[in-house]
């Protein structure tokens, strides 16, 4: 019996047939033609046709917005793939359901439904949320990451300080900035040396333990040799920037055996695939779903309040897709970013939950009395959230002065 993998799209059409194109498309990815071949044939070839499951068609709404999707004529199209005609591997998925289909006018990708087969051939993350608090022995609250900034031209003394004192505030992770790549100041093996003896000197101080997401780049040929090195020079997790790269890269740094350490999947480049209504791929399949497959134990995507905005909706959706129920495959943490500040955080707690990752770099390093403070500062508003303490409230009482200063600044949002 044949299984299938289903996509979902969303297609755009004024005027067309869409239970027609919908036809078109399950035979054009597939067989490529089905009513000029011979009957014998047919019977060889149908285990490859792809299936139209579903059309659901939208017609504009009277009195909607312009531009909105209820002003748009569409349709919501399903189509089952059989598993018998791509390998086990996500470029291959990717092609078939929309490589061509991609270029063919105003369609959006909406999600994909794996067959139990194809992700079989997948083993996901190795840490995954369970893990990851495994390894920094914190289990009742969400995880604080703080994020280097103006980090390009910095020698390892520089990136070593800035890195301290971010230890220093009381945060679980740290991240390097995605555009911090090799470079002869700071190559990958001499930064994560310097970095992880500042976080054991910061933990004498702090007694908490602390994981550096060193970013791991240069040439897709490299990229294995590097992490064993940075690795073997004391790294304790890596960030990646999947999509310049792949899925299929991803996957494959994941499954190494000698790359035993947290993978924090950035999303640089999303923005080309994600945000149009009528094209790309949507965001909780593209930052989610795909991401986890693929073996990501925590993803950065925009939150929906900040500096880079994505709608609620979609970043609720990308964290549901990361912590769902998925057989054999482990729950990854999501990580909504960009413009946080401890004002925010009874939000992020309230909207993802405790098992999310609290992300900030202005947030921290932009603290009035400096960034060790500005690391406090979000820890002690992550305690009043999860007390459901009022943020100002609890700024006033006496050794909050992190965290009131923090509110001084940026306010809380209501």
């Amino acid at each position: 019996m044949n299984s299938y993998c289903t996509a979902t799209y969303r297609a755009f059409d004024d005027k067309a047939d869409f239970d027609k194109k919908a036809t078109g498309i399950a035979v054009g990815l597939t067989v490529g033609s089905w009513t000029e071949l011979p009957e014998a044939k047919k019977k060889d070839m149908e285990k490859h046709l792809g299936k139209v499951v579903s059309v659901e068609v939208h017609e504009p709404e009277a009195g909607a917005a312009p531009g909105s999707l209820a002003s748009l004529r569409y349709a919501d199209i399903r189509i089952a793939y059989p598993d018998v005609n791509f390998s086990r591997d996500i470029p291959a998925l990717l092609v078939t359901a929309f490589g061509k289909l991609s270029m063919d006018g105003r369609i959006k990708l909406l999600d994909l439904d794996f067959s139990d087969e194809f992700r079989a051939g997948f083993r996901g993350s190795k840490f995954g949320i369970d893990g990851v608090r495994e390894l920094l022995g914190v289990h009742d609250r969400p995880l604080l990451m703080s994020i280097f900034k103006s980090v390009v031209g910095y020698d390892l003394p520089e990136l070593r300080e800035q890195f301290y004192h971010q230890a220093l505030g009381g945060v679980d992770l740290i991240k390097d900035d995605e555009i911090l790549f090799e470079n002869p100041l700071t190559p990958i093996e001499k930064r994560v040396e310097a970095c992880i003896a500042a976080a054991k000197e910061a933990e004498k101080q702090t007694g908490q333990k602390l994981l550096y997401a060193a970013n791991l780049t240069g040439r897709t040929s490299q990229l294995r040799e590097r992490a064993k090195r940075a690795i073997d020079a004391g790294a304790n997790a890596l960030l990646f920037n999947v999509l310049a790269y792949g899925f299929d890269v991803l996957q494959e740094l994941a499954e190494d055996p000698d790359i035993n350490i947290p993978i924090a999947a950035h999303p640089a480049f999303a923005g080309a695939m994600y945000p149009a209504l009528e094209y790309g791929v949507a965001s909780p399949l593209l930052l989610g779903k795909l991401m986890r497959l693929a073996g990501a134990d925590l993803v950065l995507f925009p939150s929906p309040y900040g500096s880079v905005v994505m709608p609620k909706e979609e970043t609720l959706a990308i964290a549901d897709a990361l912590r769902a129920d998925a057989g054999a495959l482990k729950t990854s943490f999501p990580v909504p970013s960009a413009g946080i500040h401890p004002g925010l955080v009874p939000w992020l707690l309230r909207d993802f939950g405790l098992q999310s990752v609290v992300n900030a770099g202005g947030g921290i390093h932009g603290h009035p009395l400096g960034t060790a403070a500005g690391g406090q500062a979000f820890r002690q508003a992550i305690d009043a959230a999860l007390a459901c303490v009022d943020l100002e409230a609890y700024a006033a009482e006496p050794g909050r002065e992190a965290l009131k200063t923090a509110i001084e600044r940026w306010g809380v949002k209501r």
